[in-house]
């Protein structure tokens, strides 16, 4: 292919209008030469039945029903079995003043119960008195019995508001959480290195081994090096039986295999049904509809969720405002994932719609096409050019942009956590990269070598 001058390219045009004025003046002295010939028969299309639309509604429908459980799924799946999750989750509570509070008023109350702390101070002033205090400091030490007792309560309560509020607090918070929760999965696991374990039979055992080892550890850290000789151990003590503890080990498997398993089947299902649709491009659009009606209803069940939970707890053991930190606390993810996954959908449906077959989004289109074109035009006449780094950008134009939708996509599927700001930037990122290449790309001008004389043939994007 050579590529023409601009003086070339005015002769060649000039050439065509002068045959154009002579078909013309062959036109009007013969009129049926210039008869066009009848168009070619258009090829029959074999249009799908309405089963396969039928099948496609079943598929998004399904898809998208499974879009909301697979949200809570793929949540419990990561707090079953990612301890460090699960601590970055409800660590941050211990900082929460609902729950100091709340903690420092149990642990008062507990201390309480088992300390009757007014009798405790009545017997010791009784005992001063007793040593032989004359009546008016007795009558002075009796009147300070209830005075006294409130004080201790109180100092009680300030030294462990103030430890419940240090950072000391924090990490004994933090590594309860941690210890608690690998224990859980150990046991659901049936970890052989659990110190629980649970028998077929429901039966719910402590090994032995590890307290034993830990206890070696500790006495040869005293000095007593004969317990270095101690052997390991290899036992197990039946503590209980309780025959639900199988079944919610069974529960616990099946919720790790709907976690990892359900997210795909339900991205899955909605594409199958884009697939197999007979309107693809309208197909796409319902779908991506369907999957944000199914977030925001997911939505609206967690703000539901959350005014009977803080409704049904008791006041007198959960406090309102505890309630609503911890149920958000346990909320927060699957709605950060449902929001995110519902500006995803509404991203989809709008470009859906901006690359369909309607008449709308092709003037965008057009326009858009346009305002490249002109840019473009512009930059070139002050010598501004991509040469042939643009012409080869517009012809891979199709893998390129097939790239960028790949890439977003995988940013959207396998980023954890998924959040409504890292959708919007990957869609707004994506948006860029494509306006980027129309506006670099570079349609060449060329025609046949072996064809001079012929038509100069442009290429335009």
């Amino acid at each position: 292919m050579a590529r023409l001058t601009n003086a070339e390219l005015l002769e060649r045009i000039e050439a065509l209008e002068e045959e154009n004025a002579a078909l013309r003046e062959q036109a009007v002295a013969d009129p049926d030469a210039t008869r066009p010939l009848p168009p070619p028969a258009a090829p029959v299309k074999h249009r799908r039945s309405w089963a396969w639309t039928l099948l496609a509604v079943v598929l998004i429908v399904l898809g998208a029903i499974l879009a909301p459980v697979a949200v809570v799924a793929s949540w419990a799946k990561i707090q079953l079995t990612d301890t460090d999750s699960f601590v970055a989750t409800y660590a941050p509570l211990a900082k929460d003043p609902a729950v100091q509070g709340f903690i420092t008023d149990q642990a008062v109350k507990a201390v309480q119960d088992h300390v009757d702390i007014p009798q405790v101070t009545s017997q010791v002033i009784d005992g001063i008195t007793e040593l032989g205090t004359g009546p008016v400091a007795t009558k002075a030490l009796n009147a300070l019995k209830g005075p006294l007792a409130q004080g201790i309560v109180s100092l009680m309560s300030s030294t462990v508001q103030r430890f419940v509020a240090s950072d000391a607090f924090a990490q004994v918070w933090e590594q309860a959480l941690r210890t608690s929760h690998d224990q859980l999965v150990a046991t659901m696991q049936n970890d052989p290195k659990a110190a629980v374990t649970v028998g077929a039979d429901g039966s719910i055992g402590i090994q032995l081994g590890p307290i034993i080892d830990r206890v070696k550890q500790l006495l040869v850290d005293q000095g007593l090096t004969f317990a270095s000789q101690i052997p390991s151990v290899d036992r197990t003590v039946t503590v209980a039986q309780n025959s639900s503890i199988p079944t919610l080990q069974l529960f616990y498997g099946l919720a790790i295999a709907a976690g990892a398993w359900l997210p795909w089947v339900a991205i899955g299902l909605l594409a199958l049904g884009v697939i197999v649709a007979r309107r693809r491009a309208l197909a796409l659009i319902w779908a991506a509809v369907a999957l944000g009606l199914a977030m925001a209803l997911t939505l609206a069940a967690l703000a539901v969720g959350r005014i009977v939970f803080v409704a049904s707890a008791s006041p007198s053991l959960v406090p309102s405002k505890l309630a609503q930190t911890l149920y958000s606390t346990v909320t927060d993810a699957m709605i950060a994932t449902a929001v995110a996954v519902l500006v995803l959908a509404l991203a989809v449906a709008l470009v859906g719609w901006y690359a369909g077959p309607f008449a709308v989004p092709r003037r965008l289109r057009g326009f858009f096409q346009s305002g490249v074109a002109s840019a473009r035009a512009a930059a070139e006449r002050h010598g501004i050019t991509t040469g042939r780094v643009g012409e080869w950008l517009y012809a891979q134009r199709a893998l390129l942009r097939a790239a960028v939708a790949v890439i977003a996509a995988a940013v959207v599927l396998l980023v954890r956590p998924i959040t409504p700001a890292l959708v919007i930037w990957t869609l707004v990122l994506a948006a860029l990269a494509i306006a980027l290449l129309e506006l670099l790309q570079r349609p060449a001008i060329t025609v046949p070598e072996e064809a001079d004389d012929e038509t100069p043939v442009m290429t335009v994007s």
